[in-house]
């Protein structure tokens, strides 16, 4: 007797239907898909219990005549691909013909359909037999309606969850699909009340604002960059706004909602040094790549694709992202953004002169005079010479200082204030990612060396990052035992204590075991523009602040300082006026 036989059918399409069925959401998924793309710009979804009882899928699209209808429900019956070079670059949503005789093996199964008004077609399914076919009277489009899933499998139908959690899944799956296609009317009926409606919109943000709110689509931040082939565009969060809120993401490739823990993690990256650790932003981005540079083909559910240039990818699209959160809209806001904040004023504020914007030794704004380069690396995102060139040439506002601490001004659009602290923490912390990895840093010789007296600790931190910090401008040597002699130190500004920055970066890194060149070498740029930094409470001349003002208005994540924390907060107008009864 032979070991080997062939499946029956029908179990071939059930083993087929736990791959590509898991619970009632999957049902909801394929479906919709299918009525994308038949081309439909109505989607009427209808569940009870959940899904579990039923799942409906109304729509106007395309139909199909009644020849069709047999071979839609046989195994690998598609009308998407011919050959297998049709799956290189393909766009349709589903391809391999496997969703529609899947879900009958395992349910009790109808469609009606008919590709014009009039005379349509429809056959019922139970368990995998189909019944004849029968002519109806219907609209063009396909209603496909799935009752008792699993009922045939005990084994998989007490897996399915309650009905509360079956519909939260159900949900997450229309969200991500209404996502990709804005374009669509959908609508969503469970257990006989209406529980979602969708009407068609032009852009991601007015769908996220009809699912979630418009304050809560308004308070993300657009992202729109294209790098080589790569098109990154849609909504990400505002740092300031991180871990407030429940964490929401949503990434489609070419279309097609997707799960990636790569370019998750790409996008988390470009947050880095704007948020605190252990928070994770949300983000709803759309990745437009050559379809020749994707396989879809890789998973059961078509939930995840493979690259032919992964590194690339998430490269643009972090770059994309960092280069939106660079922008002064990504700043901290109290009030309602009704258009982007800049950090442009359109103020008609005297023009303070090219020596006061430039960043260079001036005898007015001495806060850089040593050294005024703030230019980041181009891993941060530069822009150029000629964006340095036009910002330049913006006129600053009058500024104020506020308790020693906060430089405020007057914008079209409200007040915004600026912490002294975190805005120089930022200018000096690209400046030294410069430095170390250039390798170049200007320093001053002392006339008398200091001699520092350190414990074992921060002895230990100082050989840990003794490269670095002679990158930076530290010119050391050891004097026995943890003394060591400084004859060298940066001047990064005229109010520098190098002492009193050196003993409390070393302080900071003491115990510091971050894994990790790149993570080493950011997280002590960070502590020593954190200690070289000015502080609360010190006094700035309009000079000064004018300078800070221009620096600031340069580097490429001036929003942020390098803890996570806001460096600028704007105070709309119309808050402003809230506050005092005014609306």
């Amino acid at each position: 007797m032979s070991l080997i036989s062939i499946l029956p059918s029908g179990v071939a399409d059930q083993i087929a239907a736990g791959e590509v069925v898991e619970r009632p959401s999957s049902v909801v998924k394929e479906l919709v898909e299918n009525s994308i793309d038949a081309g439909a710009t109505v989607i009427e979804i209808s569940l009870e219990d959940g899904g579990r009882k039923l799942v409906r899928v109304s729509d106007d699209g395309s139909g199909m005549s009644a020849e069709d209808v047999p071979l839609a429900l046989a195994r690998h019956g598609t009308s998407k691909i011919r050959k297998a070079s049709d799956l290189v670059g393909v766009s349709t949503f589903g391809f391999r013909g496997e969703a529609l005789p899947a879900i009958a093996s395992v349910s009790h199964f109808e469609i009606q359909t008919a590709s014009a008004d009039g005379e349509g077609t429809s056959i019922r399914v139970f368990g995998g037999q189909l019944a004849p076919a029968v002519s109806v009277a219907r609209r063009r489009g396909t209603t496909v309606s799935v009752g008792q899933l699993f009922y045939n499998i005990p084994a998989r139908l007490k897996f399915l969850r309650s009905a509360r959690s079956e519909w939260r899944s159900a949900v997450e799956s229309l969200t991500a699909l209404a996502l990709t296609q804005p374009g669509i009317r959908i609508n969503v009926v469970h257990d006989g009340r209406s529980a979602l409606t969708l009407p068609p919109v032009s852009s991601i943000r007015s769908r996220l604002g009809a699912i979630w709110g418009g304050r809560y689509a308004e308070d993300l931040l657009d992202v729109d960059d294209v790098a080589g082939p790569v098109h990154t565009s849609g909504l990400v969060q505002r740092p300031a706004d991180v871990g407030t809120s429940t964490r929401r993401t949503f990434l489609a490739i070419n279309g097609r909602a997707v799960r990636d823990a790569g370019i998750a993690r790409a996008v988390e990256s470009a947050f880095r040094s704007t948020i605190v650790a252990g928070v994770r932003p949300s983000f709803f981005l759309n990745v437009t790549v050559p379809a020749d540079a994707v396989d879809v083909n890789v998973h059961p559910a078509k939930a995840e694709v493979r690259f032919r240039d992964r590194w690339t990818i998430e490269r643009a699209v972090e770059t994309a992202v960092r280069r939106a959160l660079g922008n002064f809209d990504s700043a901290a806001s109290l009030g309602f953004r009704g258009s982007g904040f800049g950090f442009r004023p359109a103020i008609d504020a005297p023009n303070p002169g090219a020596e006061i914007l430039r960043r260079s030794a001036d005898p007015d704004s001495p806060l850089f005079g040593a050294t005024g380069e703030t230019d980041a690396s181009e891993e941060y995102g530069s822009e150029g010479s000629t964006t340095e060139v036009a910002a330049a040439a913006e006129p600053i506002a009058q500024l104020f200082q506020l308790k020693h601490t906060y430089i405020a001004f007057e914008h079209e659009d409200g007040l915004v204030l600026i912490d002294q602290h975190s805005a120089h923490e930022r200018v000096l912390y690209e400046q030294f990612m410069k430095t170390l990895e250039s390798g170049s840093a200007p320093a001053q010789r002392l006339l008398l060396p200091l001699t520092l007296h350190l414990g074992p600790a921060e002895g230990e931190a100082f050989d840990s990052n003794r490269d670095y910090l002679e990158r930076l401008g530290f010119e050391v040597e050891g004097f026995g035992g943890h003394t060591l002699i400084v004859n060298t130190v940066p001047m990064p500004h005229p109010r520098f204590d190098a002492e009193r920055c050196l003993r409390e970066t070393l302080d900071a890194l003491t115990g510091d075991r971050v894994a990790g060149v790149a993570a080493k070498h950011e997280r002590l740029a960070a502590t020593v523009a954190c200690k070289a930094a000015i502080k609360a409470g010190e006094e700035l001349s309009q000079g000064e602040m004018r300078s800070l003002f221009a620096a600031l208005r340069d580097t490429t994540l001036p929003a942020h300082d390098v803890h996570g924390r806001s460096t600028i907060v704007h105070l709309t107008w119309d808050e402003v006026e809230r506050r005092f009864g005014r609306r």
